[in-house]
């Protein structure tokens, strides 16, 4: 029997059907998201200053909510944004403009990989949060991205990657040419099939499927219905 996983297109209507059939939003969803993945950095212990990398969609959205959550703990915090503020939509926007009214320190990198600044950042830090790219992306990451994966695979840091690690395809489990190598690996609401393909266990490291507020009604029927495509 294959395992009980969602593909990019099944995960994006779970969170289209969670909206839409059911009432929940966009922000609770991701506030969710956010709040677990701070949860479980939590739990695996932290013991030093937190980076969290960000890019424009929802996937550095869910970013914005894992450093508010753990600023409000008393974590030493730093985000860096590899997307033009004013680029940010939806829920992701929402979230950093919360952000920014924190106090917690951001940095715009912008279009530019800037490597060498991002190695002084992660002198001495703790953890690395991959927020980079989300289940939506394909191929191999493009600039700044590429460049930006390879200096954080390079940092010993360990790493905790948002919903997927960046690079690793979710529906295939194929790396790319420049992925995350996490250690741990905070997926939502259901394990993504390409966890499952031969060799990703290298990216992903320790999984953990994190309840995001989707019904378990719909989470189920989901399932079930991607089992029997196949």
């Amino acid at each position: 029997m294959p395992p009980r996983a969602l593909d990019r297109t099944q995960s994006r209507e779970l969170d289209r059907r969670a909206m839409k059939e059911y009432g929940i939003s966009g922000l609770v969803l991701m506030e969710n998201a956010g709040r677990g993945a701070a949860d479980t950095l939590g739990a695996l212990g932290i013991s030093g200053p937190v980076v969290l990398c960000c890019g424009k969609g929802n996937n550095g959205g869910d970013g914005f909510v894992i450093a508010r959550h753990l600023d409000l703990r008393g974590h030493a915090v730093r985000v860096l944004v590899w997307a033009d503020p004013a680029e940010l939509t939806g829920d992701a926007a929402v979230n950093f403009n919360i952000l920014a009214k924190t106090g917690v320190p951001i940095e715009v990198f912008g279009a530019e990989p800037r490597l060498d600044r991002l190695g002084e950042v992660l002198s001495g830090a703790g953890w690395i949060v991959d927020a980079l790219l989300g289940t939506g992306a394909r191929g191999e990451p493009r600039p700044p991205c590429d460049a930006v994966i390879d200096r954080l695979n390079r940092s010993g840091v360990p790493i905790l990657a948002v919903d997927l690690p960046s690079g690793l395809d979710c529906d295939s489990g194929q790396p790319a040419d420049h992925t995350i190598r996490a250690a741990h690996t905070c997926t939502f609401a259901a394990p993504k099939r390409g966890f499952f393909a031969p060799g990703a266990e290298q990216y992903t490291g320790e999984l953990h499927v994190l309840d995001i507020g989707a019904p378990r009604k719909l989470i189920d029927e989901m399932l079930d219905a991607a089992g029997q495509l196949g």
